[in-house]
């Protein structure tokens, strides 16, 4: 199995999901300042020019959620509930909602403050970010108020939903998301930094474009 991984956002949650899973993979990092996510080879696996992909035999996958539920049903594990069809309609609707509301909500304090420095684009644009708060609480509101009394998303039990949203507020304090005023997301995603794997998720970085 070979994973194809940048450090952002996406990647992270499969990463983190392998190490968890102690799950054995080849860890390839494309050079970006080399165009590695564009080169023929790699288009050809992932025609979207993005990361993380997976190739496992003669299954190429891209999107993490669905490269999270593959991992999940080669180990067996019920973070995916792949026989259990009422917990997969409510591990879907999180990953939805994340997609749909919460990541593009987040992604530009995350994009400014983590992205930027990571990629050498330049300093941060925090004048560009006080109309987006407004999003951010709307959608925190959400989440705060689902999480109360749960320590885990969806099914009573960590699942890749928890991965798939906490991976884009994860760096909620440096990227100055206006989240310190929901206290639930807030020891969610503290108690998910409990968790080694999703702590420190990255494997060794030596870039090298696609082989």
């Amino acid at each position: 199995m070979k994973i194809y991984w940048i450090k952002a956002q996406a990647p992270r949650r499969v990463l983190a999901l392998v190490k968890h899973l102690g799950l054995q993979a080849e860890f390839v990092q494309p050079d970006l300042m080399a165009g590695g996510l564009k080169t023929p080879d790699y288009v050809a696996l992932n025609p979207n020019m993005k990361a993380p992909t997976l190739v496992d035999g003669d299954l190429v996958l891209w999107e993490s959620s669905a490269i999270m539920a593959h991992l999940c049903i080669q180990a067996g594990s019920d973070m995916w509930p792949a026989h259990h069809p009422a917990e997969q309609v409510e591990v879907l609707r999180w990953l939805s909602w994340n997609d749909c509301h919460w990541g593009p909500a987040v992604s530009p304090f995350y994009f400014q403050h983590v992205v930027k420095p990571t990629f050498g684009l330049g300093p941060p644009d925090s004048a560009s970010l006080p109309p987006k708060v407004a999003d951010v609480v709307r959608y925190a509101k959400v989440l705060d108020g689902h999480l109360a009394g749960r320590e885990h998303v969806a099914c009573g039990r960590l699942t890749i939903a928890d991965f798939q949203l906490a991976s884009m507020a994860c760096y909620w304090r440096e990227s100055e998301m206006p989240l310190k005023e929901f206290p639930q997301i807030v020891r969610w995603l503290d108690g998910l930094m409990q968790i080694p794997a999703w702590a420190d998720p990255w494997p060794g970085e030596t870039p090298a474009s696609h082989r």
